[in-house]
């Protein structure tokens, strides 16, 4: 099959609707936004925290996190399967293989990124905002809600950059979820099935739908900060 007759069959299998196809879609997009929305208080937390408290060891703590990024997602597959397998602390939980391991993937892989730009842009913010909240008598609640709400594009950027990395990778959905059809088949490991077998029509429909949620979360970044030139 030539490419231009692979992807005239991959925009007829979008307009039909198939419902394995758009499974694949939903159990990619529904376990991305589950991590996303499990990892990023608490990401979003140490990243203030960090960037705002000096403590023993916060260098290697910022350090640590900025190689964590460069992981491979297969390497985080690995130690969770390692975790998850029968015969792994965590076996007991029967996760392997399910949309649970897919979701503490997720979350693993989407730390890393929520915490260091929650890091970068409040490090980025104006000191002064912070110590004209403490002059007022703000809690520390209150000032760091101030302080987010100020750096807020910073955060949504790491919140959209962080979707980005966890429906994008492949490597740990591979290793804990199995690829299984209608479970655990994502978008990323259902392109790189069907291009093993050949098919192509269904890797080329995925990834268009991968390139139209991408281009969706980064203009709706792009209203959200009013750039709209």
């Amino acid at each position: 099959m030539s490419l231009i007759d692979a992807t005239l069959a991959a925009f007829a299998l979008l307009w039909s609707g198939d419902s394995a196809l758009w499974g694949i879609v939903w159990v990619s997009v529904s376990t991305s936004i589950v991590g996303l929305l499990i990892a990023s208080p608490f990401a979003i937390l140490l990243g203030y925290v960090v960037a705002t408290r000096l403590f023993p060891g916060r260098r290697i703590v910022i350090w640590l996190a900025q190689v964590s990024l460069s992981l491979p997602t297969v390497l985080i597959g690995l130690l969770l399967y390692l975790l998850l397998s029968r015969s792994g602390p965590a076996g007991e939980l029967r996760w392997l293989f399910s949309q649970s391991a897919l979701i503490v993937g997720q979350v693993l892989i989407a730390m890393p990124v929520l915490i260091a730009f929650t890091l970068a842009a409040v490090q980025a913010a104006d000191p002064r905002l912070a110590e004209t909240a403490i002059t007022l008598g703000a809690s520390r609640w209150r000032v760091m809600w101030t302080v987010l709400r100020e750096v807020r594009f910073g955060v949504m950027a790491a919140i959209i950059n962080g979707f980005g990395r966890v429906i994008s990778e492949v490597g740990c959905a591979m290793m804990v979820g199995g690829n299984i059809a209608g479970e655990t088949r994502t978008i990323t490991t259902a392109i790189a099935l069907e291009t093993s077998k050949g098919e192509f029509a269904q890797g080329i429909a995925l990834g268009m739908v991968l390139i139209a949620i991408a281009l969706a979360i980064n203009a709706a970044l792009l209203l959200l900060q009013g750039d709209t030139r």
